[in-house]
């Protein structure tokens, strides 16, 4: 089940072309879940990904899929540090920042908005998304875009053939760890 979560929603972290993925996972038995997300963590370990269950629902989870390394470049970029600190966040180190991020999401005081860092989303269309409540964006497709709309359509497209591409593969037979482009 976890699979096709990861080919529909996940694909270009697979590829290595985007820094993460965040997707909601329903669930019948959270240990089914659990074992699950083991398995998957297991397999995709040796690729640079890892799996981790953000925050439980009752009858779902959210669950980030990440590549550590490229999350972690994306934490050092120039003014990431300074507004991640408006948030609480101490320092940029990936794993400090992940468990930061988890608190945030679990203490119900909303829905800490800073997440789009953790997706690899651009800086400057996050700080857009805050400022503008969500509203007078120039486009939105993975995410709502306020700055260089040219450059986010592009990596719109480019997401959106991953995911083709390994929708196809995947329905064709090609397993995750096949599909999974190691760093």
């Amino acid at each position: 089940m976890i699979e096709e979560y990861l080919i529909n929603h996940c694909s270009p972290t697979l590829a290595s072309i985007k820094t993460a993925n965040l997707i909601n996972v329903s669930f019948e038995s959270f240990d089914d879940l659990l074992v699950s997300v083991n398995r998957m963590n297991e397999i995709l370990s040796s690729k640079g990904i890892e799996l981790l269950i953000l925050k439980r629902c009752e009858k779902s989870a959210l669950v980030y899929v990440v590549r550590l390394t490229l999350l972690q470049r994306d934490l050092n970029k120039s003014g990431v540090g300074e507004f991640l600190s408006e948030y609480g966040y101490a320092c940029v180190d990936a794993a400090y920042c992940v468990s930061r991020l988890k608190m945030r999401l679990n203490c119900g005081d909303g829905f800490p908005h800073e997440i789009g860092i953790f997706l690899g989303y651009p800086l400057g269309d996050v700080t857009g998304f805050i400022k503008n409540a969500g509203q007078n964006s120039l486009c939105s497709g993975c995410w709502k875009v306020y700055c260089n709309e040219c450059e986010a359509m592009k990596t719109f497209s480019k997401y959106e053939h991953c995911r083709k591409v390994y929708n196809k593969l995947w329905q064709g037979g090609r397993s995750i760890e096949r599909l999974a482009v190691a760093v």
